[in-house]
Formats: structure tokens, C-alpha cells, sequence
């Protein structure tokens, strides 16, 4: 037998050449440029204290940025050894983190950091980094969606003054404080120290007020110029104030109600032309203008012709025409001399003259609320139905622009007639129909009758129900019987005559639908002081007076609407605002039937609210 042994002085040389190439292949943190986010954190745990380790990282992570690898840096400043940075390193690591966040664009990033960030963090750096950590504040509270932040963090900007840039100054702070919700403003103001802060917030939340005229916003403003003398805005207000100032005093005086008065339509125009005047008495501001307002019925006239008559008389607005033909007339005019409001919507796809605005009681404003609020709720995937004609095609084609915007999904729309088999017509949009078709194959395939309970589609999470109340009872029930009774049912103000009535309207129970708020408020002023002068102002009626009431309102807002960003009127028929053509959109109330009666239901959940849950069941009581 052979024995091989090692020799151990040749032993000893093989393990001193392995110490020596290891020693050789390890990284220092000394001497060494890592080249990934991983071998950087590895090394810092070579550092003799905290603060050193801290402070190789942030280095790191700064070289990393300036190479553009803002992934590897984000990897590093988001590390746990830098959770809680040490007090000399803290404004280093801020000033990497929003230049990070901002880099990249990271929404979830920009909201944690934001949350202990401090506004006044941009005054730490030297001068020539200010102006630069100043801009990189303010754009790490936009990405985390904090305007109230965005604006306090402006209002700390020293005196713009001196640069020319006070204008630009002021105009950005309040259109920070207008997307500002009214409750962080109202918060804020118990706490605000500072002059300026507290002028600001008092400013914005005095504008708040609902249902403000122009003029009232108009005269807000100039008390609040008078209490606060010293005020940067005080001497130079926000571009918008100034604007809103000015076009207060630019009302129109004379003003033309052109509306079908006989024939067909004249029970609508009847109505708007009610609410219209009813308006105009219960604004006690036009108390301080001599204002005069003339009506004429369009029936059986040409409103081109019209129009022409009009002009001689130089009106400051005509509100007008009702009739769809009639506005198409006005769209072949290459201009407007005399601003109009028509007061209904042209659906040609024609680019409307300058000085025309429409307004009406949309079907495609209230489609692309359901289509939100089904969103908000995380409704996704829908059955629609909709009844056959003109009218449910608009409101089929804004539904499925809105639904496809919204990343939802319209799986089936099945159109109906109201003389229609409807209990065929809710086995046919639930499937059952499709089910029944698959046993019958069955059968057919393997010879044999067997046993089946038919199934409605698994993958809807909601139903669309357009109709009129009394084709809408019918249907509710049809869906439980066809195993759809736990899909949440979503309509237009269609569904709901106007007037409570419990012991019909049982069969709608828990059906969401949205309406104005002229027919949902509970408790509505404008409403209450007119029922008496006008009774029976209840269901489609009352809705078409509210609409002449808002007709009012905006003859002495457009202005305001046309010309200044974000502007909206709280209105009877909603909370209005305009389009860049022109176009008057409404966003309404929502409501669900408990018991046979409207109940309101919570506003769709903001930005800031994300998360909440507003699809369960809703508690009968």
C-alpha cells in the first residue's frame, strides 16, 4: 500500500496563495466604486459607525444619479440603513430623495417622503442649491398630490417682488389652494402661523361659500383687499380674482328669452321660462343693475330670422333656442355678433362660432357619471341595457367612451322597446338564454335528457338599467328571478318620475341613479321659496324649471366659466362647468331607493380617498 502524504511546508505555501488571491478579490468601501445598488449597501456594513456608513451611501447614491442609474439610487435611499438618516446627513438625503422622486416620476416615493418632509426643508441649503431644492419640493407635493403643501411651500418663496416674478408667485399659490379640499383647508387654518399663511387660507375658504354669485365673489374680495391691507395678494391679486372682479361689473342688462311658448314643446318652454323668472326674482343682486328681459316664442318661426330681429335690438345675451333643429341653424353662422345660450347641444360634430355656449339636461353628462362612479367603486365589467331610438344612442355612445376611458368594459348591451318580452329580454343579458342553448347541445350530443338549472354569467360586476320607472320595476325583479338579484343596478334620473312614491317604487329597491339637485335635496332654499308661487314644479317639469333657473344663473356667469380655469357654479340641475367649445357639463346628486324612496348617497370618493369602499350593501331602515 501506497501512502501519499503532503508535504507540510508545500501544505502551508497552497493556503498562503488562497489568503493572498482572496485577498486580492475583496471590494473596500475605502477604495472601491461599487456598480450596483447591492454592493454598495454590502460594503457600507464595513464602515466604523453609523454616520460614516450613511454618509458612503448617500455619496453613492448621488454618484449614481449623475450617471442616470436613478433605479440603483432609489435602491439605496430607500435602503433600511437609511430609514431614519442621521441629523449632519439629513438635508443631503432629502435633497437626493426629491431629486429621485422627481427623476422618476414615483407617485408612491413622492407620497411617502412628503410625509415627513418639512415645508420650510428648501431653506437648509446654501444659495445656489435653494432655488434648485425649492423647485424639486414643490414637485415631489404635486406628484404626491398635496396641493395644500404646494402652496404653503410657495408662500414661504422669498419676496418675489424683486425678480418681476410676484404675479407668477401669487397666481401659483391660489391655484394650489383651489385643487385644495375644503376640509385641509379649514384644518389648516386652526393651526396657520404666519401672516400671510392665514391671508391666504382665509381668502380661499371665504370663496368656498356655496352658491356665490359673481358679484358676491366679487365683493368678498374687496373686503378681504380692505381687511388685509399688508398682504402680498392684496395689491396684487391672483390673475382669477382680478378676472372675477372685472367681470362683475360686465352682467348683462338686456337680456332675450327666445322659447317655444305654443305647439308641442310648449309645456317645456312654459317651464324653463317659470324657472328662468323665478331665478331672477330671488337674486336680490339685481337690485343693482336695471335689467330687462324680453320673451319670445319660437314656435313655427325661423330662429336664424330671429336671430337677425334680435340683433337690431342689441341685446347684451339671447337664451335660446330649445329645438334641435333650430340650434343646428345657428351652427351655419360663421359668427355671433350677440353671445348665445342655447339651451341644448348640438351633436353634428361641427365646431361651434365663438359666442355660442349650450347647456341642457344632457343624457351624455349623466352617462359618463355612471361610467365614473362605477370606476370609483371598482365596477369594472357591465351589462347594459338601454331602450331602442335617438335618445339611447347618444347615450349608449358617451357610456362607452366614458366605460373605455375608465379601462372598464361593456360585455353585452342588449337594446329593447317597451312593448318588448322583458322577461326574455333579462334572461337573454344575464346569459340565462346562452345557458339554456349549451344544455340543449348537450342533449343533443349525447342523446340523453338530463337534469339542468340554468346559470347567469359569472363575470359581471354590474348592471346599466336605462328605462322609465315603469318598465325599470319590472326588470329589477327579473334580474333576481334570473339569479342576477346580487348585481348592483346603476340608471340615469330616467328611472325616477321625481315624486316620491314608496309603494311603487319598492321594486327599484337598492338601485343606484343619479339626479339634480333640485329633485334630491332634502332641504333646498331656492326650491322652498318658489313652491308656492309655483306649485306642482315636481318630475320632468320640475326638472326643465330648475334647468331655467340654472339658464339664469349662468347668463350672469359665463363669463367666469368661459374665462377663468376650474370654475363652477352649484346650480339647481348641479354643479356646472364649461368645456373649452363652450359646452355646459353637469355633474349631479346620487341616490339609491330604500323602501321606495330616494336616499342620497356619499360623493365618489376623491384622489384622496382611494380606497374606500362605497360597493356594499346598502342598509335598509
Amino acid at each position: 500500500m501506497i501512502n501519499n502524504r503532503l508535504n507540510p511546508r508545500y501544505l502551508a505555501a497552497i493556503l498562503a496563495l488562497v489568503v493572498f488571491l482572496g485577498g486580492c478579490a475583496q471590494l473596500s468601501m475605502q477604495t472601491d466604486q461599487p456598480q450596483t445598488a447591492e454592493v454598495a449597501l454590502s460594503l457600507s456594513n464595513q464602515a466604523g459607525n453609523e454616520e460614516e456608513a450613511q454618509r458612503y451611501l448617500l455619496d453613492t447614491a448621488e454618484r449614481f444619479q449623475e450617471e442616470g442609474k436613478h433605479e440603483e439610487a432609489r435602491t439605496i435611499l430607500q435602503s433600511q440603513r437609511l430609514a431614519i438618516p442621521v441629523k449632519p446627513l439629513k438635508n443631503q438625503y432629502f435633497f437626493l430623495t426629491m431629486r429621485g422622486v422627481t427623476s422618476l416620476e414615483d407617485r408612491d416615493w413622492a407620497e411617502k417622503v412628503s410625509e415627513t418632509l418639512d415645508i420650510d426643508q428648501f431653506t437648509a441649503y446654501r444659495d445656489d442649491l435653494t432655488s434648485q431644492a425649492f423647485e424639486l419640493q414643490l414637485q415631489v407635493y404635486e406628484l404626491a398630490g398635496r396641493p395644500l403643501s404646494t402652496a404653503l411651500t410657495l408662500m414661504l418663496q422669498p419676496d418675489a417682488s424683486q425678480t418681476g416674478d410676484a404675479q407668477q408667485l401669487n397666481d401659483r399659490i391660489w391655484q394650489a389652494l383651489k385643487r385644495t379640499s375644503d376640509s385641509a383647508l379649514h384644518d389648516e387654518s386652526q393651526s396657520a402661523i404666519g401672516y400671510d399663511a392665514q391671508g391666504w387660507l382665509e381668502l380661499a375658504i371665504m370663496l368656498r361659500e356655496p352658491g356665490m354669485t359673481l358679484e358676491a365673489q366679487s365683493e368678498a374680495v374687496r373686503d378681504w383687499q380692505y381687511n388685509w391691507t399688508g398682504h402680498p395678494a392684496a395689491a396684487l391679486l391672483p390673475s382669477e380674482l382680478a378676472l372675477i372682479t372685472t367681470l362683475a361689473q360686465e352682467r348683462p342688462e338686456k337680456i332675450m328669452l327666445a322659447l317655444p311658448l305654443s305647439g308641442p314643446l310648449a309645456s317645456a318652454g312654459t317651464a324653463i321660462r317659470d324657472g328662468f323668472m323665478a331665478a331672477f326674482y330671488q337674486d336680490q343682486t339685481t337690485a343693482d343693475f336695471e335689467i330687462e328681459i324680453s320673451v319670445t316664442d319660437t314656435h313655427g318661426q325661423s330662429f336664424n330670422t330671429l336671430y337677425e330681429q334680435f340683433i337690431k335690438d342689441s341685446p347684451d345675451l339671447i337664451i335660446g333656442p330649445l329645438e334641435k333643429e333650430a340650434l343646428a341653424s345657428v351652427f351655419n353662422r360663421d359668427a355671433l355678433p350677440i353671445p348665445l345660450l342655447a339651451l341644448n347641444y348640438n351633436d353634428s360634430g361641427k365646431r361651434a362660432p365663438a359666442r355660442l355656449y349650450q347647456y341642457g339636461l344632457s343624457a351624455e353628462d349623466e352617462a359618463r357619471q355612471i361610467a365614473n362612479r362605477l370606476n370609483s367603486e371598482g365596477l369594472h365589467q357591465v351589462l347594459v341595457l338601454i331602450p331602442s331610438g335617438g335618445w339611447g344612442d347618444r347615450f349608449e355612445k358617451a357610456l362607452q367612451v366614458q366605460i373605455e376611458e375608465t379601462s372598464g368594459t361593456i360585455l353585452h348591451t342588449e337594446r329593447f322597446f317597451p312593448e318588448d318580452n322583458l322577461r326574455e329580454v333579462s334572461a337573454d343579458i344575464l346569459g340565462i338564454n346562452a345557458s339554456r342553448q349549451r344544455a340543449i347541445q348537450v342533449e343533443q350530443t349525447i342523446g340523453l335528457n338530463v337534469e339542468f338549472e340554468p346559470r347567469r354569467r359569472q363575470d359581471v360586476d354590474a348592471i346599466i338599467m336605462v328605462a322609465q320607472p315603469t318598465i325599470a320595476r319590472q326588470f329589477k325583479p327579473l334580474f333576481a328571478f334570473y339569479f342576477g338579484g346580487d348585481l348592483p343596478v346603476y340608471s340615469p334620473s330616467l328611472v325616477y318620475e321625481g315624486r316620491p312614491d314608496p309603494s311603487r317604487d319598492r321594486d327599484l329597491d337598492q338601485v343606484r341613479f343619479t339626479d339634480i339637485p333640485w329633485i334630491l335635496d332634502e332641504e333646498n332654499e331656492f326650491r322652498s321659496a318658489v313652491r308656492t308661487p309655483f306649485p306642482g314644479m315636481s318630475g320632468q317639469i320640475g326638472r326643465l324649471f330648475a334647468m331655467g333657473a340654472d339658464a339664469f344663473h349662468l347668463s350672469t356667469q359665463l363669463p367666469l366659466l368661459d374665462q377663468v380655469e376650474g370654475s363652477a357654479i352649484d346650480g339647481q340641475t348641479g354643479t356646472l362647468t364649461m368645456t373649452e367649445d363652450g359646452r355646459i357639463q353637469r355633474k349631479q346628486r346620487w341616490a339609491y331607493f330604500n323602501q321606495g324612496t330616494p336616499k342620497l348617497l356619499p360623493e365618489v370618493p376623491t384622489s384622496e380617498e382611494e380606497g374606500t369602499n362605497t360597493n356594499q350593501e346598502i342598509e335598509l331602515k
